[in-house]
């Protein structure tokens, strides 16, 4: 994970020199937020997926945690983005803003300073490369997804994750892939980092928003489901409706479209990529690459040809 330059509250700087004060209330506390989007190569050059999407989120979690007089618009980080990959001469990459915080150590925030950092570099599968084709394996975890009156559910906030790190090094420990987390009231939540559906009866089942992050991939893949004509239903899931489900993924903008073929040690329908789970994810990939009904709308060309600030 590394690129030559990140860009640092206006600056492109070389990557070594991208570095945080010790004394950050952050580091400390946990007090920050995260955005993760993509981009994709595609036949008209490189393109970031929903990137004002992705964007106006990362703004939003600052919101939420109550930071007052955010330093960039949606814009302004757009155009920070697009200067960061070309000043890493990418043509596809994973995309991480990240706002961390200056200022004397406390726990009011109203005496810290927000800065803001954007970061690209090559990432592939992150599930694994065969991830993709064959599926992954995972397990309930008995970590509890955080209530959303103690931990806002729809900032991407660095602390939260805290919670997913144990639940994901849990899983990994117990010799799954990954973790499924439930709400405080024993439903169905979401992974460690991803969104979750279900197929059953070629009808598609996913969690309501209420307790999870709004994810912009599971966003797209509820439109581009009714595109191909599917039937999508937001409900509260349990447990056991995933392991008589005909087919289960994830979605995420680091995992794509993966499919689930056992949980909790029960194979899922027949323990392979269902047909809806490789219809969707093809679906997916085409937009992304370019080359879907979708692709006009939601993807931002990034002008390789232009000169960058470095």
């Amino acid at each position: 994970m590394k690129s030559n330059f990140i860009w640092m509250d206006g600056e492109l700087v070389p990557y070594e020199q991208a570095t945080v004060h010790f004394m950050s209330p952050t580091l400390h506390y946990g007090f920050g937020a995260f955005e993760g989007a993509r981009c994709y190569d595609t036949p008209n050059g490189p393109a970031a997926f929903r990137l004002p999407e992705h964007l106006k989120r990362f703004v939003n979690s600052a919101l939420i945690m109550g930071i007052q007089d955010f330093p960039y618009t949606v814009e302004e980080l757009r155009t920070a983005t697009h200067e960061t990959i070309r000043a890493n001469n990418l043509r596809e990459c994973y995309i991480r803003p990240a706002f961390y915080m200056g200022g004397p150590l406390g726990l009011n925030a109203d005496v810290y300073e927000t800065h803001v950092g954007l970061a690209v570099w090559e990432w592939g599968a992150y599930l694994g490369p065969e991830a993709l084709e064959k599926g992954v394996r995972m397990m309930v975890s008995s970590f509890t997804r955080m209530h959303h009156n103690s931990f806002m559910t729809k900032a991407k906030a660095a602390g939260n994750y805290v919670n997913s790190i144990m639940a994901k090094t849990l899983a990994h420990r117990a010799g799954y892939d990954e973790a499924i987390m439930l709400d405080p009231d024993g439903f169905v939540a979401e992974c460690s980092g991803m969104n979750i559906f279900a197929v059953r009866d070629n009808v598609i089942y996913t969690p309501p928003r209420a307790t999870i992050l709004e994810g912009i991939t599971r966003d797209s893949l509820l439109v581009i489901a009714a595109d191909l004509g599917y039937k999508v239903v937001e409900e509260q899931l349990v447990r056991d409706q995933l392991y008589i489900a005909d087919e289960v993924f994830v979605s995420g903008t680091a995992a794509e479209v993966t499919a689930v073929t056992e949980i909790d040690t029960r194979k899922i329908g027949a323990g392979l990529m269902g047909p809806v789970t490789r219809h969707l994810q093809t679906a997916f990939f085409e937009t992304v690459r370019g080359n879907g009904p979708r692709s006009a709308e939601w993807l931002d060309y990034v002008n390789v040809m232009a000169d960058s600030v470095v």
